[in-house]
């Protein structure tokens, strides 16, 4: 009988870190920890620039992003990577916007480093829905208007996007689209064509969280024609359901200035974390 011998582990390790929706001051002080420590920083294209400023000035900063129809790496080249660096006895963080295991493909590079006996961990990120309809001032859930909460890719497949488009249309519920900015026409198609009503509320928010957030709203009927005036661009996330209505009186993020109507500006930004064990943080 073969057995497989069991995969000898390595002295390094690979921390996947959820890197937030963009605003910094979203990270965990875990992920700010490790950030620190960090010997190689491995990080997607929806990175903000603020969260890599938490790494220390001697890491090593290596861009792994995907943006449309363009990728620096493919992912067996990442999972290689990531393998190599832990191998070379290296403190890894990979830095992917959101949380790692909601479309950040996560999963696939934790299967490769077990296969490869290379040590991991996961930090959970505040993942892109929810940072992202926060600061839009959009609830996912409401008990008068939404149940339930689905999060969906809009990726598209073959020229078409590939949905579970039955289920989308379901009334009480919410449904954030990722990735969905270039195919926003065809979703709000599908979407009256499966039996939700053209006068469903649709947002779109671009650079959720950042100083340059934009949000449009209006219905599946109106909303491409907005957006294609408004020459949004990608990252941009879409929301539908009756929460959308919400947003005139819920919106409490001021873009421009970060501010809300409680603090002012910066006001983390002399926040002390306190000392993490070395033996706790590898």
């Amino acid at each position: 009988m073969n057995v497989r011998p069991i995969p000898q582990r390595s002295s390094g390790c690979v921390y996947l870190v959820g890197a937030g929706p963009g605003d910094p001051e979203l990270l965990t002080l875990k992920a700010v920890r490790l950030l620190e420590r960090a010997d190689v920083v491995v990080y997607d294209n929806l990175v903000s620039s603020g969260v890599l400023d938490f790494a220390a000035p001697e890491a090593q900063r290596l861009f792994a992003g995907k943006r449309r129809n363009e990728h620096t790496l493919r992912q067996e080249q990442i999972n290689a990577l990531l393998v190599q660096l832990a191998r070379e006895g290296k403190q890894v963080v990979r830095l992917k916007g959101g949380d790692p295991f909601v479309f950040g493909r996560g999963g696939e590079e934790m299967q490769e480093l077990a296969a490869h006996g290379v040590n991991f961990e996961v930090v959970p990120g505040v993942t892109a829905a929810c940072g992202v309809a926060s600061y839009a001032g959009i609830p996912l859930t409401h008990r008068d208007h939404a149940q339930g909460c689905l999060f969906v890719t809009g990726h598209l497949k073959d020229g078409s996007a590939n949905l579970d488009w039955e289920a989308l249309v379901r009334p009480h519920q919410t449904v954030v689209i990722y990735m969905g900015l270039n195919a926003l026409p065809d979703i709000c198609r599908q979407l009256m064509a499966h039996g939700a009503p053209a006068t469903r509320p649709i947002a779109a928010v671009q650079h959720g969280t950042l100083s340059t957030q934009q949000v449009l709203t209006g219905t599946l009927s109106d909303l491409p024609a907005k957006v294609a005036d408004s020459g949004f661009t990608s990252p941009s996330l879409l929301i539908v359901g009756n929460v959308v209505k919400l947003h005139g009186t819920l919106n409490w993020f001021n873009p421009q200035t970060g501010a809300t109507s409680c603090l002012p500006p910066g006001h983390l930004e002399n926040l002390q974390f306190p000392v993490l064990n070395a033996s706790a943080a590898h």
